[in-house]
């Protein structure tokens, strides 16, 4: 029965080592048996029980004593060390959990909340500009130690362009509202159709914040708590301008400073950066349209190099160099897109 099971199995595409492996057997033990005049599981199990093994009055005074009022409530870790302090000891943490487990009485105890799974942000696609924006907020030191200086950043996720940033002195709910609306405004954005994705910091959910997107039908967006790569742009950003090579060694003298800094990076990286995730073309010119027909040239470039000299691409086509349609922010399958 087994043997034809695992055939079975085979035939529909598994693997074998597989298909054994679920039926709690590995694969040379079933090559033994198909040796044999007999197709029968010739597993015997246990030819004894475990002479340590708890008895059914010791199985029972364990649940009891979980169970009981005084402890009904503390997890095992907290119940061991407590009946230890009393004198008692009646099994092992890891005992004690695996018959909580057969008794299927291993739900959260106490009413503190049990840990929960956060789902994965919803998938969003931007195919062009101003309909997904990814924004978040990063330190920039002073000269005092311990005090910072916030860098407010908004980036459109197909594009790549830094609509909007800020630099203050404290990070507050207000400033975030303020940043967006003026940003949504600069960019002529049509704000039904905006999605806005950040993190789950204080200012990001700030109500002033959240009522005014909801007034202008912007859908607001959040990774998961303590899930850097949910807001995956946003996070490249800041690196991009921490890694930059003209970005100060020493902290910042003023708020002035920081903000004369940032805005010529801005400058330099929506206007002369070539970035690699959209084809080496600057934020603006993918942000403008103008990409398509520098695109568009370099492609008729590498034909006409291939059609000079063929035999050094032979039957390889030349660079691909068509524009990426679609950018997806936390997509649904982890595929190569």
């Amino acid at each position: 029965m087994i043997l034809a099971l695992i055939d079975e199995a085979v035939e529909a595409g598994a693997r074998r080592a597989l298909a054994c492996a679920v039926l709690g057997l590995s694969v040379r033990t079933v090559e033994r048996w198909r040796s044999t005049d007999t197709s029968e599981d010739r597993r015997c199990g246990a030819r004894r029980p475990a002479p340590h093994r708890l008895t059914e009055a010791e199985r029972s005074r364990i649940l009891a004593t979980v169970n009981s009022k005084s402890f009904r409530d503390l997890s095992v870790r907290q119940i061991v060390p407590r009946l230890a302090d009393e004198g008692v000891y009646l099994a092992s943490e890891a005992t004690i959990y695996r018959i909580l487990q057969q008794e299927d009485q291993t739900t959260h105890r106490g009413r503190t909340r049990p840990p929960q799974t956060q789902p994965k942000p919803q998938e969003h696609v931007a195919t062009a500009p101003c309909q997904v924006w990814s924004w978040d907020i990063s330190y920039l030191r002073t000269e005092v130690a311990g005090l910072y200086y916030y860098l407010y950043l908004i980036l459109d996720v197909y594009s790549r362009k830094i609509v909007g940033w800020q630099v203050h002195e404290r990070e507050d709910g207000e400033l975030s509202r303020d940043l967006v609306a003026d940003a949504i405004r600069r960019e002529g954005a049509n704000a039904s159709d905006l999605v806005l994705h950040a993190d789950n910091g204080g200012p990001m959910r700030a109500s002033t914040l959240i009522s005014r997107l909801d007034r202008l039908g912007v859908t607001s967006s959040f990774s998961r708590p303590g899930v850097c790569d949910d807001n995956p742009f946003s996070e490249a950003m800041f690196r991009t301008i921490k890694y930059h090579p003209g970005f100060p060694s020493r902290p910042f003298a003023s708020l002035k400073a920081a903000r004369e800094w940032v805005e010529a990076f801005v400058a330099w990286y929506n206007d002369e950066h070539c970035h690699s995730g959209i084809e080496y073309v600057t934020p603006n010119q993918r942000h403008t349209g103008q990409h398509l027909a520098i695109l568009e040239r370099r492609q008729s470039v590498y034909e006409a190099a291939k059609k000079r000299h063929p035999d050094r691409w032979g039957a390889r086509p030349t660079r691909d160099w068509t524009p990426t349609q679609e950018v997806y922010l936390n997509p649904d399958e982890l595929l190569a897109r």
